[in-house]
């Protein structure tokens, strides 16, 4: 059988916990130590607002996943081409959110959290070009929140990771898609000549 059809859904299953994991850390983001003071006083780096793990690897990637899961439950020739297709553009849809969420991830990462230092909110951080997360001795120019940059690192690294998975399940989502698409005229024409 040349369409994995299995395959796809597969991967949509593994794509639904990927995506809650990036809508968490996403949530954590929004306050750091369990805190909802920061998110009141608006002193949450500028990042986080861009929702790269809650909107790109988390709401958006649920369009792959479901379309994944739910591909090939029609046994017609004619929807599954068009399911086909419709996988080829969710796995798109998701190589965007994953890429989305990566970036703004690791912008948010080589900048560093906004803090209160002896000169007040700032971002310390923001001028080393990242630097500073091999440098964790400089950490505790951060006053408050209490370990934020360790909270940061934490949860921003996580996304990272989970962008990238995201990605390489999309990619390999379309690689079968677009390869189905191919070689199931392939299929039909042999089976045609071995019914005729």
């Amino acid at each position: 059988m040349c369409c994995s059809v299995d395959f796809a859904r597969s991967l949509g299953l593994a794509l639904l916990p990927l995506a809650l994991c990036c809508i968490l850390a996403n949530l954590l983001l929004l306050f750091p130590m369990g805190e909802i003071t920061y998110i009141q006083q608006d002193r949450l780096a500028n990042y986080v607002w861009y929702f790269g793990g809650l909107g790109g690897g988390g709401a958006l990637m649920l369009v792959p996943a479901v379309v994944f899961i739910t591909l090939g439950k029609c046994n017609c020739c004619w929807n599954q081409s068009l399911m086909m297709c419709g996988s080829v553009l969710a796995a798109v849809v998701g190589l965007v959110g994953s890429g989305y969420s990566f970036v703004i991830s690791g912008l948010a990462l080589v900048q560093g959290p906004q803090c209160f230092t002896s000169y007040g909110w700032t971002y310390p951080f923001a001028d080393q070009w990242g630097r500073y997360l091999l440098q964790p001795e400089t950490w505790s120019r951060c006053l408050q929140p209490v370990h934020i940059v360790e909270w940061n690192v934490t949860l921003l690294c996580v996304l990272l990771g989970l962008a990238v998975l995201e990605f390489i399940i999309c990619l390999l989502q379309l690689g079968n898609g677009l390869v189905n698409a191919v070689c199931r005229p392939c299929c039909y024409k042999q089976e045609y000549s071995l019914n005729a």
